[in-house]
């Protein structure tokens, strides 16, 4: 790790899309391209510069069985530095991670609060479970809670149905989404279903986690009212083992999710080709890893989504979604140095050369 009061980092700084620099500074850990005065501390790095990575749908500090110690909560949020992955939000968590914001170590996350969901109507230990009278209160609690965004559950499997199913009635959504908005938080909605998204989307919600269930019925209202997903292909890779799990006692369940499986690329390239944005979560720390950014980022090649824009839906366009700077005069030195060109191989992302954070070198 270093200390070294400037950094001058050269070769190609990837600004935008568009953009190209040769050579950027960071003097008191904030990016500049003025040269500063002549100093003899001076750390020189090279190579290809994307800003810090995005995961826009992971948990720090929950695991498959619930919220973990800080302990655990830390491993998790180095596992995700290590990866280049500078800036995380986080679509939900029971645990108090605040002191995160502390550590300049860690990389940045933006909070939804704890998931809100229906009674036993979600993963036993995540979520506020409540019923739809108590939905507005709860979506207020946890808008002062996060940091600009809230999570509902939008569907799960119904026992009595054997099947997935919508959690919230219309009249609630449009109430509590409102209230959402009035806090100043976006909102955003776990649905693998169908029949879930309509309601949703009407009622204003801002973002669909995983949208499996997006059909060419509903691609054009997303693309009307701007409603962004994150697929979490990565995830949505693990639907077959877990139709096997649920085979015995809920075969329509265990069906509907090899469908969503099975049409997943085709619904994200639909997405993209309609104008919908696609944003890279990986729905880490639940029961996947944390550190699969650039999995993820390959998956949606393979959707069919061209490579320039994968790789900006987890650097400049995710940045801009949640409003947070990238290599710009001024901004956080969040930055990651590749031996070769991201965009001509997104692969190229498994590998940072240097990780700088907050302008140290940690990695």
């Amino acid at each position: 790790m270093s200390d070294a009061a400037v950094l001058h980092v050269s070769g190609r700084i990837l600004v935008s899309p568009e953009e190209v620099r040769d050579q950027l500074w960071v003097v008191d850990g904030r990016i500049t391209y003025q040269p500063p005065p002549p100093t003899t501390e001076v750390t020189a790095l090279s190579g290809w510069v994307l800003p810090g990575l995005v995961d826009a749908h992971c948990h720090v500090g929950l695991d498959a069985h619930g919220p973990v110690d800080a302990e655990t909560s830390e491993k998790q949020a180095l596992t995700e530095r290590e990866a280049g992955t500078l800036l995380l939000r986080d679509a939900g968590s029971p645990s108090d991670t605040r002191w995160i914001d502390e550590r300049e170590d860690l990389p940045k996350i933006i909070r939804a609060g704890r998931h809100i969901a229906r009674t036993r109507r979600y993963i036993r230990n995540y979520a506020h479970e409540i019923e739809p009278g108590d939905l507005t209160a709860y979506v207020r609690r946890e808008a002062r809670r996060g940091d600009g965004w809230v999570k509902l559950v939008g569907d799960w499997i119904d026992r009595e149905e054997g099947d997935l199913a919508a959690c919230w009635p219309r009249n609630a959504l449009d109430e509590a989404i409102a209230a959402a908005h009035e806090e100043g938080a976006r909102v955003t909605a776990h649905c693998f279903a169908e029949c879930s998204l309509r309601d949703l989307v009407e009622a204003g919600i801002d973002c669909v986690e995983h949208a499996t269930g997006l059909t060419q019925e509903l691609i054009p209202l997303f693309a009307e009212r701007g409603v962004a997903i994150v697929p979490t292909l990565v995830n949505i890779a693990t639907f077959p083992r877990l139709a096997e799990g649920g085979e015995g006692k809920f075969p329509r369940w265990s069906a509907h999710m090899r469908r969503l499986h099975e049409r997943r690329y085709d619904t994200v390239r639909d997405a993209y080709d309609a104008g919908i944005p696609v944003f890279v979560g990986t729905d880490a720390g639940g029961s996947l890893a944390h550190g699969l950014v650039a999995e993820e980022v390959g998956e949606l090649t393979r959707a069919g989504i061209p490579a320039l824009d994968a790789l900006a839906a987890t650097t400049w366009s995710a940045r801009d979604w949640l409003g947070r700077p990238g290599l710009s005069e001024g901004a956080p030195a969040d930055l990651l140095v590749y031996e070769a060109d991201p965009r001509q191989d997104v692969r190229v992302l498994a590998g940072p050369k240097r990780v700088v954070l907050r302008g140290r070198i940690v990695g």
